[in-house]
């Protein structure tokens, strides 16, 4: 044997080794993406008790549809949709597509935001809904799961009278007096 040969040899097993670490690197797991950000809960834009109460409801799909859907919901008073506070100081109301309702809660996020959704999750999870506007008498929700919210549409709750009290009568016009 001659020494180039002996020493080839080494070298061809060291490019061999070097080649296949290489090769494990290649199939190495990429590293995880970083976890996203934590969204702070602030103090929401009013108190659970705002809420509480006798609700019509209805939903509509396209915004010009809103005014419609507002006086829709205000008909809906004879079947009311009822929002009363939850034992721990939430508001019960139901999740998407469940029979039973849930102990929710009014959480604040940047930006002025209002989400009404489970306790322990941060503002804006896929089971929230986003508070669009509220003004005491007119709420409207949004869900944040897209899935969801293409099948339920922007919820219209229009705060009922309170139970028992009779609507105020329609005045008939009045005619001014000849002259």
């Amino acid at each position: 044997m001659s020494l180039s040969h002996r020493t080839g040899l080494p070298a061809a097993l060291v490019f061999a080794m070097l080649a296949l670490g290489l090769a494990g690197c290649a199939t190495a797991p990429p590293p995880e993406p970083p976890p996203p950000p934590v969204v702070p809960t602030l103090p929401p834009a009013f108190p659970p008790q705002d809420i509480v109460g006798r609700w019509g409801l209805t939903a509509y799909h396209n915004a010009e549809d809103r005014e419609r859907t507002e006086k829709a919901a205000a008909g809906q008073c004879r079947q009311p949709y009822v929002i009363s506070m939850g034992p721990t100081g939430g508001v019960m109301m139901h999740l998407a597509d469940q029979a039973v309702p849930t102990e929710l809660r009014l959480k604040g996020a940047p930006g002025g935001k209002t989400y009404i959704g489970l306790d322990g999750e941060p503002p804006g999870s896929l089971q929230d809904r986003e508070v669009v506007n509220f003004d005491g008498r007119v709420m409207a929700l949004r869900f944040v799961d897209p899935e969801v919210h293409g099948r339920y549409g922007t919820m219209v709750y229009v705060r009922c009278p309170a139970e028992g009290a009779r609507p105020a009568a329609k005045r008939p016009p009045t005619k001014k007096p000849a002259t």
